[in-house]
């Protein structure tokens, strides 16, 4: 099992948010956002923020570095190394698992993920049988966006999905995650799209927007 991080907004959470850091990063990347994010009336959340193993990428030289997949090429139709993305489905499952196993439900259970952290949190969501909370996909895409419908099942779209991204984002191009978008609108996704003039970052109005976005998950619970 991965090695987390944890927060806890109180004694016996009720939810839990599985957060999945960047390229290079490391668990402790996101944690600080806890604060910005969480509104005093919401239900006790644990967030559970996972360190991505080490791992050679291509495109830096083949240096080992914190990474969910390798990025095999430049071209977003094939820049993730497929089994690499695998693996890395295998583990998030696990820490679902896991969070079922302290006593939370799977429709208590969001998944978010910034850039890397963002393609495995759709690249999941993707095969989930059992449908989960929420989605949360920032400045990111999905995987292999061309075979997308081959690899939905039934039962995934359930999910509703957050997806935001800057509009001067220098590592994913905003067409790539506009197009991921459309995607899986079109597979049935209920999904909310969010631009911003920035660049692979996240910003206030960014989280305000989000927190707006799991206001509506709580309130439906």
């Amino acid at each position: 099992m991965l090695e987390t991080v944890e927060q806890q907004t109180g004694a016996v959470p009720e939810w839990s948010v599985i957060w999945l850091h960047g390229l290079g990063a490391d668990g402790h990347d996101f944690a600080p956002i806890v604060p910005e994010l969480v509104r005093p009336h919401w239900p006790a959340i644990r967030f559970v923020f996972p360190h991505a193993p080490k791992r050679p990428v291509s495109i830096n030289g083949g240096m080992p570095m914190r990474a969910w997949y390798d990025i095999v090429s430049m071209d977003f139709r094939s820049r993730a190394d497929t089994a690499g993305v695998a693996e890395s489905v295998a583990q998030v499952e696990e820490l679902i698992a896991r969070e079922q196993e302290r006593g939370i439900p799977l429709d208590r259970i969001l998944l978010a993920g910034f850039s890397q952290g963002g393609a495995i949190t759709l690249a999941t969501g993707l095969t989930r049988r059992e449908p989960l909370a929420g989605l949360i996909a920032l400045s990111t895409y999905l995987p292999e966006v061309d075979a997308a419908a081959r690899q939905l099942v039934e039962g995934a779209t359930a999910q509703p999905v957050f997806m935001a991204h800057g509009s001067g984002d220098p590592v994913i191009p905003l067409q790539i995650a506009e197009h991921s978008a459309q995607v899986l609108r079109q597979l049935g996704f209920a999904l909310e799209w969010h631009r911003y003039p920035m660049a692979h970052q996240v910003c206030a109005e960014e989280i305000h927007a989000l927190a707006e976005w799991l206001q509506l998950r709580f309130a439906h619970a």
